[in-house]
């Protein structure tokens, strides 16, 4: 059984709650004191100053670049168009399936009836030593074999023994049950 102590009973519960508040802030605030009178100039004791500065009038912008999103995304766009023309340029040469058929894997991405393209993913592994070009052919077929649709893709700069990765879209293979394969792929 818990026992009230008899100081407590005979000073109540409430005064006894506020004199130990009234105990337990004496003894902060003489700490404090005692810590603000020392000696500073002694040897074995460090000052400190603490300036604080005033607010910025203004927190910084989000985006300092003078580019707005539709910039940015034309940006892109305008590289990975200017690597499909350089993937169209070097599949051009290329007999057969290309040197770096191995290098590379397709997969279908599931899409619902109503999208209006066909999705894949594509994904090169460089297993040179240093960065590469790869030019890649995915090809969208049906279950009769028949090429319904063909996209090449330019992977800039693939880092050596690193996967990278792109989609390959098809709207002429929208709506039909597809099955994507590399045609062709050349590490330039």
């Amino acid at each position: 059984m818990n026992q009230t102590s008899p100081v407590r009973r005979a000073i109540g519960g409430r005064a006894s709650r506020s004199l130990t508040l009234a105990v337990l802030a004496a003894v902060t605030v003489a700490g404090t004191a005692a810590c603000d009178s020392s000696d500073t100039s002694s040897q074995g004791t460090a000052s400190s100053t603490r300036t604080v500065s005033a607010e910025p009038d203004a927190s910084p912008k989000a985006s300092e670049s003078g580019r707005t999103q539709q910039e940015f995304a034309a940006s892109v766009s305008a590289e990975a168009e200017r690597n499909r023309q350089k993937a169209v340029a070097t599949l051009k040469g290329v007999k057969g399936k290309g040197n770096a058929v191995e290098d590379v894997s397709v997969s279908g991405l599931a899409v619902e009836p109503s999208e209006q393209f066909r999705s894949a993913l594509v994904r090169v592994t460089n297993p040179t030593g240093k960065a590469a070009f790869y030019a890649v052919k995915v090809e969208f077929v049906d279950s009769s074999e028949k090429v319904l649709d063909s996209v090449v893709l330019g992977f800039a700069d693939a880092p050596p023994g690193r996967t990278v990765s792109q989609h390959a879209n098809s709207r002429k293979a929208a709506g039909v049950k597809t099955f994507p394969r590399i045609a062709q792929a050349e590490r330039g």
